[in-house]
């Protein structure tokens, strides 16, 4: 859930396995070489703007079915900025990124860079795009451009609560995918996402893998750590999926709620604060009925936005405008902006749209990955309650965390069960979550927690955003993580950061 924000359309862009006895197989060419050898063609990346020139690429081959190993296979696409200081390297570092649909092949080149010295003297960072995924084989189901407007990313019912459009979304998404998205498609998930690690581990040369997790990347190492408890070396967790077994990506879309409710007064406090610039109301709760009153208010009467998708400032494009910049207060001005345009019955510049051949590709691997990982219900009436039970207590999304999905109309039934988290396996998982996290709430990242049990210990950090080590946390929490990652020290127990 990469930066997550910074992937809207990745986030939650479609609709969201005790393996049955399946574990993953080690072909004889993912048999692991000794360590510290490579079985990788490393090459220089291609030159791209942001782009490390440090940075090298290869590629492993998988199979596209890990219960047919010798059948076909999918390639998926790695990259590495060497340890700085080869003395002192311990191994590597994987940099997982978020999602679903999150690239990953640029994060040492990225967010590798702010990692400090003393980490980046030890490790080889990895980045790694999934299967599926950007410079991996990629998949595209050729959605309808307007299916992939930022607010249509996420299920938002109708003004009046009314899911039969997102029903004629799912079904039409869907369709799409079992018409162009090619056997691949069936194939993506996260289980499969976990095997392909080990096959990555392997191919690298290495016995174990310490890997640095955001968002979605902390439920696909956490299925790693499950199947493979024994090839994990350093493991932080960092804004922390709920790991639900019932539920996984269904709970996921659910937990905005509740993290909208933790994170909105943060955002409202500010807005009203003297010294904000064009501040919106003069209390937290003038703020919070501006928002609400607006949002109803663009339901009825939209203003006309020439250049965005969809072409008009909404109730929904303002809502998820307001759901985007809680995951980062740096995005609260932005989004204070557009509240005073909308108001005034006006609008800012169109955004930017993204990359129309990475945002199809990014969302057909969202919905691959979180309709293949579990069933989801595919009766209107049971999205119908949701939303008006959503709707009625948290107003500020507007039954979108409990609507349907893609996934409510997906083609292939689940091959495999979820995967369940326990405590079996080595204590050397170190999870890092905000208090106020609109994506992935503290309520979930406890439940993560609960079920690691002794394998992990926890920092809670006093801040407010999305993703925390290096980022939208704290001076404390930092220093923990970084402590952990260069030396292996972790608190003795669960700990608080203020």
């Amino acid at each position: 859930m990469t930066k997550s924000k910074r992937h809207t359309a990745l986030l939650l862009a479609a609709s969201a396995a005790v393996l049955g006895g399946l574990t993953a197989p080690v072909t004889a060419s993912a048999a692991p070489p000794a360590a510290g050898g490579t079985s990788l063609d490393w090459t220089r990346c291609e030159v791209r703007k942001g782009r490390d020139a440090r940075q090298e690429c290869a590629t492993v081959e998988v199979p596209v079915d890990h219960a047919r190993p010798d059948g076909a296979k999918t390639r998926v696409a790695l990259s590495r900025i060497p340890a700085e200081q080869p003395s002192a390297r311990r191994g590597v570092l994987l940099l997982a990124p978020g999602g679903p649909g999150g690239p990953g092949l640029d994060n040492p080149s990225g967010k590798g860079q702010r990692l400090p010295q003393e980490i980046r003297d030890r490790y080889d960072l990895i980045g790694i795009d999934p299967r599926g995924m950007g410079s991996s084989s990629p998949v595209d189901c050729g959605f309808d451009l307007a299916d992939l407007g930022a607010s249509k990313q996420r299920p938002w019912p109708a003004p009046d609560g009314s899911v039969t459009g997102t029903m004629e979304t799912a079904r039409r998404m869907s369709a799409a995918c079992a018409r162009d998205g090619g056997e691949l498609m069936r194939h993506i998930s996260t289980a499969n996402n976990a095997r392909d690690l080990d096959l990555v581990r392997a191919a690298l040369g290495e016995r174990k893998l310490s890997v640095w997790a955001v968002s979605y990347g902390t439920y696909v190492t956490a299925v790693y750590a499950q199947l493979f408890p024994h090839r994990t070396d350093r493991v932080v967790l960092d804004s922390v999926d709920d790991p639900d077994p019932a539920r996984v990506g269904r709970g996921w879309l659910a937990a905005h709620e509740q993290g909208v409710e933790d994170t909105f007064p943060v955002f409202a406090a500010w807005a009203s604060d003297p010294a904000t610039k064009g501040r919106l109301a003069g209390t937290p709760a003038g703020v919070r009925a501006l928002v609400l009153r607006l949002a109803a208010r663009l339901d009825r009467a939209p203003v006309p936005w020439p250049g965005a998708n969809p072409a008009e400032l909404n109730g929904d494009v303002l809502r998820q405008a307001l759901l985007t910049a809680l995951y980062d207060p740096d995005d609260f001005p932005r989004l204070a902006e557009l509240i005073r345009a909308a108001r005034e019955g006006r609008t800012p510049p169109a955004p930017a749209p993204p990359g129309a051949a990475a945002l199809q590709n990014s969302v057909a691997v969202g919905t691959g990955t979180l309709c293949n990982d579990i069933a989801w219900p595919r009766s209107a009436a049971v999205y119908a309650k949701g939303v008006a039970e959503s709707r009625a207590k948290y107003p500020l999304t507007a039954g979108m965390p409990r609507n349907a999905m893609p996934c409510a109309a997906w083609p292939y039934p689940p091959r495999e069960a979820p995967v369940r988290i326990t405590d079996e396996g080595p204590s050397d998982i170190l999870l890092v979550q905000n208090e106020r996290d609109p994506a992935t709430p503290l309520a979930g990242a406890r439940r993560m927690r609960s079920a690691l049990g002794g394998r992990a210990t926890m920092v809670t950090v006093d801040a407010t955003g999305h993703d925390s080590y290096l980022d939208n946390g704290n001076a404390c929490g930092d220093r923990t993580v970084t402590r952990f990652l260069a030396t292996g020290e972790r608190p003795s127990s669960d700990t608080y950061c203020r």
